[in-house]
């Protein structure tokens, strides 16, 4: 009984020694990795560390939107028409990053990192424009930044599915899409409220007034959201060069047929079903 108890436990130690071991020794991409071997990649390490950066600096963004209209001096209708123009172009960044992310891959064989790289870019550009507005620019970065904020999230998808596998996606993807509230926790709470609150503190000096004659502190000005709208266009660099990493650590796998393994799977179940159905058909007969 003893000896069978120890052989029970040291089967139970190997068997723990192995997938600790697994975990640091992934599958191919594509293939289904565990939710351990995943996490603990360094591709699943770049999506993170860049969609903290991208998806972090569009919410932040899309928080401050309506603010920004006001410090800025737009009418509410037309800051309401900015928020609105913001969330049809998301669901066009969408729909876009899909299929055009699809036929450049098919077609010339462009990773798709790549895309979601340019994306980030794109983020940036419309950063700068409210960090150094002109009249109407903010129109235009409503535009960019809707536009590459809905894209983000379709290439974090399917990037996600592409690397990984399917078996544990929703876990996954999950797992890679909590950077995104982290980044707008740091972004928006930590740096653009805290200088915006700077700014408005030094306009009411400015007005030799105290905190407590005034309900809330705002800002109005161009200088308001200057400064960090200027770190957040160096943040979404910063993240288009992370993911330009993984362009180019992906860029074999991307280069071949992504597709292949899920073609063959299809291909095999077919045959089983044929198979079943021919056995059948001959129970049948007989």
């Amino acid at each position: 009984m003893k000896s069978e108890i120890e052989y029970e436990s040291m089967e139970t130690k190997e068997a723990s020694a192995s997938g600790c071991s697994s975990i640091f020794k992934p599958p191919k991409r594509g293939e289904d990795f565990s939710i351990l071997q995943a996490l603990f990649s360094i591709d699943m390490f770049l999506v993170f560390l860049g969609t903290f950066c991208g998806l972090g600096c569009s919410l932040t963004a899309v928080d401050n939107l309506g603010q920004i209209g006001e410090s800025l001096g737009y009418p509410h209708q037309a800051v309401s028409t900015v928020v609105s123009l913001l969330s049809i172009w998301n669901y066009f960044g969408r729909v876009f990053a899909g299929f055009v992310s699809e036929i450049i891959l098919l077609k010339y064989k462009i990773p798709r990192p790549l895309i979601m790289s340019l994306v980030f870019l794109l983020a940036a550009v419309g950063d700068l424009l409210i960090a150094f507005p002109w009249p109407g620019s903010v129109y235009l970065a409503s535009l960019l930044l809707g536009f590459s904020f809905g894209a983000q999230q379709t290439l974090l998808f399917t990037i996600v599915s592409e690397l990984f596998g399917l078996k544990y996606y929703a876990t996954l993807f999950n797992c890679a899409q909590l950077s995104s509230p982290l980044g707008s926790f740091v972004l928006n709470v930590r740096i653009v409220g805290k200088l915006y609150d700077k700014e408005a503190w030094k306009q009411l000096a400015a007005k030799g007034m105290a905190r407590s004659m005034v309900k809330e502190l705002t800002c109005i000005g161009k200088q308001c959201y200057r400064l960090s709208f200027s770190i957040l266009a160096a943040t979404n660099t910063f993240g288009s060069i992370v993911i330009l990493v993984l362009v180019l650590r992906t860029r074999k796998y991307y280069g071949g047929d992504i597709y292949k393994r899920f073609r063959d799977e299809i291909a095999e179940n077919e045959k089983e079903m044929a198979l079943k159905s021919a056995q059948e058909m001959q129970m049948v007969e007989s």
